[in-house]
């Protein structure tokens, strides 16, 4: 796995951001059985860049915790079946996920809100974020629920719970 990871906004949490990320995106390629080599791209951001993101890409105004960029669409989440040539690195034979983004404020912010570690919150969002890429997503109650299933799985196999 290729972890291109960019830390535009520094804040020191306490441990290792890059180490956590990578272990989580590792687990939920793991768990979500994708069957090739992957590269996925981390960018960590202050509120007001993810804001200004948010606003150029979803026409939203409003900060936000993580946004998801894949780069191929699944006719059913975690099928991997349909994937085309174009999302393959011609180079590394790679399949390139998609980017993340994730606002460190909004995981420092969510932690105190949700009553845990900022270590917890910030592998929830990056597991969160990596099964948007991989085609799942919370539009529907049936949908959320499974999702919540997944990211709840994902880190639960990792060790990380609620503290």
């Amino acid at each position: 796995m290729t972890l291109d990871y960019v830390e535009e906004y520094q804040k020191d949490l306490g441990f290792n951001k890059e180490e956590l990320i990578s272990q989580v995106v590792l687990k939920a390629c793991d768990y979500c059985q994708c069957p090739y080599e992957t590269c996925v791209e981390v960018l960590l951001v202050d509120d007001e860049t993810i804001r200004q993101m948010n606003k150029e890409n979803r026409d939203i105004d409003a900060s936000t915790d993580v946004l998801s960029f894949p780069n191929a669409f699944f006719e059913s989440p975690g099928d991997f079946q349909g994937l085309t040539n174009d999302c393959f690195d011609p180079d590394s034979g790679e399949y390139i996920v998609g980017d993340i983004v994730i606002s460190l404020d909004h995981v420092i912010a969510q932690a105190l809100e949700y009553g845990h570690s900022t270590k917890r919150e910030l592998a929830f969002l990056t597991a969160h974020s990596m099964l948007h890429l991989f085609g799942y997503d919370h539009m529907t109650k049936e949908e959320a629920e499974i999702m919540e299933q997944h990211q709840r799985n994902i880190l639960e196999e990792l060790g990380i719970g609620r503290d």
